[in-house]
Parts: structure tokens; C-alpha cells; sequence
């Protein structure tokens, strides 16, 4: 029986996770998760596609929901009132355009010292209407194409196993930005057969293979990229719609709470692809 062993959620778009022991799911993706975005001085959203040391910002959200705080190395922290009623401003989203709530100068300062450049943060307004379209579609804050990610342990050996036998050292599952990490299944890739489960309180539904991009790429510990791998051997066995396919993207059919620990009921596979 495959059971959920880990539990991340995104505060600000490609910043470091926030690990969790339960969270609660909504149609948009667990509470918080990707709800926060820096841009640039237009409203273009920024990643570690092109700022890698977006990895090293360690966001929190206060447990009332009001307070967002955001710690770096060699800096002091930033504490964020968390505005969700002010002006909104255009933001730029994959080529979509959608709008952000602005927080501020002082978060404005603090990201311009850590990430050498003019940015602004801003969170996704309470009226934010966005398709994400898959297999059965979804919604989502800010994140890329769906609002949940999957990846299970097995996947991960079987990449490392790959890696470590060409030279290369195995990477750890952080690198791979999940929410859901599954571990109980023997067979590797089981979960892109996915269509359908429950777990916790919820029901999810398979979207699409997650697609990777330069990201993977990244030591999310210090915010340096590394080279071509993992992405050059996920090339030779992964390949998928003009991309490398590692995980799944999820998308919502009934919200609630799932906890580390919950097993995945499974209602309905389909084919690898």
C-alpha cells in the first residue's frame, strides 16, 4: 500500500518549500502554496529558471495567515504584513496575464539585497480565476500548470541508480520540489499511471506527467546551478511531448486535509502514457 511520507507546500513561487505533517487542500493546491510571487519592476514573473538563488529565500507563513517571513543567509529576516486587500497590479504568468497584490517597498529592498536586482512580491488577489488544463483540469495560484505535484520514492531510486552509474552523484528528493511524496509502491514511474485517488480527506485526479525544466538543475540548498544532470539522463528514458517527464501533476476533484502517513486509494489507473 503506498502511503504519503512527505508533505511540502510553496509559499512564494521558486523559494524553498515549507515541510508539513498535514495540510489542507483546496481546489487551488494546499493552503498557501505558490500564493506569493516575485516579479520584476513590470510584473513578469521571475524563477530559478533564470534567478537560481530563488532556492536559498526561506518563506513561513504565521499560523493566523497573517504574517509571511522571509529568511536568507547572511541577511537579517523579513517580516511581511501580509496585504491581500491592496491596489492590484498586472502580472505576467507563463504569457497570461493575471494581477498580484503588491506588498510593498520594504520586501521590495530586502529581495534587491538578496537577489542582486529590482523585484517586487506580490500575492495572488481573493478574486484570482486561472484554468490549469490537463487531463482533467484544475486551478491554481501561481503555480506552473496544475495545482499539486507527485513523486514517489521508488522514481527517484531509479533515477539515482541511473545517475550513480554513470559517475554522478544521487540527488535528493528536495531537488524535485514535490508536494506529495509517496513511498510503497516496488515498481518506479507507478504513479504516472495514476487517474484517479483518495487520500486523507481528499480526492485527486491525474492532470498531466510533469514536464521538467532547468529547475531540477538547481541545488536548492545553494542556489547554484550545476550542470546538465538530472536533465540529461531523464533524456534518455523519460522522454515525453517534446520534454523530460519526472512526477505527476494533480489536480483537485475534493478538497481537505492529508497527513503523512494517509494511504493512496486508488480508484482508477490507466496507462504509463
Amino acid at each position: 500500500m503506498a502511503t504519503i511520507v512527505e508533505l511540502a507546500y510553496y509559499p512564494v513561487k521558486s523559494c524553498a518549500p515549507t515541510a508539513a505533517g498535514s495540510v489542507t487542500i483546496a481546489p487551488a493546491g494546499p493552503s498557501h502554496d505558490r500564493a506569493f510571487l516575485v516579479t520584476d519592476p513590470d510584473g513578469d514573473y521571475q524563477t530559478q529558471r533564470a534567478l537560481p538563488r530563488l532556492a536559498v529565500i526561506r518563506p513561513a507563513v504565521s499560523d493566523d495567515g497573517t504574517t509571511l517571513t522571509l529568511d536568507a543567509p547572511d541577511v537579517e529576516p523579513c517580516a511581511v504584513p501580509i496585504d491581500v486587500t491592496g491596489p492590484r497590479r498586472p502580472v505576467t504568468l507563463f504569457g497570461e496575464h493575471f494581477t498580484g497584490i503588491d506588498q510593498g517597498a520594504p520586501v521590495a529592498e530586502w529581495l534587491a539585497t538578496v537577489l542582486g536586482g529590482q523585484y517586487r512580491l506580490v500575492r495572488v488577489p481573493p478574486e484570482h480565476e486561472r484554468v490549469t488544463k490537463g487531463a482533467v483540469d484544475g486551478t491554481a495560484s501561481y503555480a506552473d500548470s496544475a495545482p499539486l505535484m507527485l513523486l514517489s520514492r521508488a522514481s527517484l531510486e531509479s533515477l539515482n541508480a541511473r545517475l550513480t552509474a554513470v559517475g554522478q552523484p544521487a540527488l535528493p528528493m528536495r531537488r524535485f520540489r514535490a508536494n506529495l511524496v509517496v513511498d510503497g509502491w516496488d515498481a518506479p514511474f507507478t504513479e504516472d499511471r495514476l487517474r484517479r485517488f483518495r487520500v486523507g480527506d481528499t480526492e485527486l485526479a491525474f492532470a498531466k506527467r510533469c514536464l521538467r525544466c532547468a529547475v531540477v538543475t538547481v541545488d536548492q540548498d545553494t542556489g547554484r546551478k550545476q550542470g546538465p544532470e538530472p536533465l540529461r539522463t531523464l533524456a534518455t528514458f523519460r522522454r515525453d511531448s517534446g520534454g523530460v517527464a519526472f512526477g505527476v501533476k494533480l489536480s483537485v476533484l475534493r478538497g481537505g486535509k492529508v497527513s503523512v502517513g494517509d494511504e493512496l486509494q486508488v480508484d482508477a489507473w490507466g496507462d504509463a502514457r
